[in-house]
């Protein structure tokens, strides 16, 4: 008789595009259900950085167990620690009968209450991919090294994202014993789909020839991400062969678009949903991530753009240059808001189009290891002792 499957209750806030391909692929495995913290209300909500309502055009629902919980909070949310207030959160996990829990997340009324209350009870499982990029020293450190010290007490197994994330989790208490690598990742597959004809639409309505360089910026338009940086550095190479994309929305907008009046080689585009960000990536040559932080805990977009096989340029306050970008293979890493650094690699790279294709090429193989099937394992190894 085949052994009874493990049941896991994972406690999330919301639907995130990320995370629900990886419950899909994991229920196949795992009798799993997905505890939705923030309320239903989470699935169209309103998002600041973009500055205009956000509802995903994949769906987040599909192929595994979840409810959404009743949260009391009176602003409800994931951006501060009493957005998230469920009553009946541990009773509900209880009654479904859990062999063991999966936090993502701390930093909630909720979560906390959970990760307290099932400490010694089942195991706890965490996820989270701080890091200490933006660390300073200080009365306050020292009190975060506390606190955090404490929260971690609470938690059997921490599930890593990178170094830079297990480096954090060492420095507040985890034992290396407790830690388990599963990687951040994207749908490597669904993005690296040939869609070459709607590309060449793209390139032709930018009116960018086929032999220029195209550098892509995507995500929100603010000041951590320092889509101005970027702008200013494109500006002063003023290269005539080479554009620059940027795709979304925020609260910089009118601030680049004002900034990049003077030049015909630089685009905008409204922010894109899922279904369409691969022919964005597929048409540019060049993707780059400035960003100064603070809180660019990883940059999943890094990966989506690795998988669409373009070359990388980061700064070194995006967590996941430590591991995802090997200078002079698929990228480079730049000093964080130094315009000078930043023209410097822009210069190497935009030199030849030849090397961003083979840097490309690289950046492609590299983030193959780098996928959904990998956190499934190493969260089933672990339920399944």
């Amino acid at each position: 008789m085949a052994d009874k499957m493990k049941k896991l209750a994972i406690i999330t806030t919301h639907p995130i595009q990320y995370y629900a391909p990886v419950f899909k692929l994991m229920a196949q495995h795992i009798d799993l259900c997905v505890f939705y913290t923030w309320g239903e209300q989470s699935l169209v909500k309103n998002d600041p950085g973009f500055g205009k309502t956000v509802t995903w055009d994949i769906n987040l629902l599909d192929g595994y167990k979840y409810a959404w919980l009743k949260n009391i909070s009176t602003d409800p949310g994931s951006h501060h620690f009493i957005g998230i207030i469920n009553p009946d959160i541990t009773e509900l996990i209880q009654v479904w009968q859990a062999d063991a829990v999966l936090v993502f997340g701390w930093a909630y009324q909720s979560h906390l209450k959970a990760l307290r209350f099932f400490k010694n009870k089942i195991p706890v499982y965490f996820r989270g991919d701080s890091t200490l990029l933006d660390e300073k020293p200080g009365v306050k450190s020292a009190l975060k090294w506390l606190l955090l010290n404490w929260v971690y007490k609470h938690i059997d197994v921490a599930f890593y994202t990178g170094l830079s994330n297990k480096a954090y989790f060492k420095k507040y208490g985890v034992k290396e014993k407790q830690l388990v690598f599963a990687p951040h990742a994207v749908d490597n597959q669904r993005f690296a789909i040939s869609r070459m004809s709607e590309v060449n639409m793209l390139r032709e309505s930018l009116k960018i020839k086929p032999n220029e360089i195209l550098i892509l910026f995507a995500g929100k338009f603010e000041a951590k991400k320092d889509p101005l940086l970027l702008l200013n550095a494109f500006l002063q190479l003023n290269t005539p062969n080479c554009h620059l994309l940027f795709v979304g929305n925020g609260n910089m907008e009118i601030e680049l678009k004002n900034a990049a009046a003077t030049s015909n080689n630089i685009h905008f585009m409204e922010f894109q949903n899922q279904l369409y960000m691969p022919v964005v990536y597929q048409a540019c040559n060049l993707f780059c991530l400035p960003s100064r932080g603070p809180g660019e805990s990883w940059g999943l977009v890094v990966n989506e753009a690795m998988a669409c096989g373009k070359a990388i340029l980061v700064s070194d306050k995006v967590g996941c240059a430590a591991d995802l970008v090997q200078p002079g293979h698929n990228g480079y890493v730049f000093k964080n808001g130094d315009l000078n650094d930043l023209i410097s690699y822009l210069t190497t790279l935009t030199q030849s189009k030849e090397t961003l294709d083979t840097f490309g090429e690289n950046a492609a193989r590299m983030i193959q290891q780098w996928n959904f099937t990998s956190i499934v394992k190493a969260i089933e190894n672990e339920l399944n002792g």
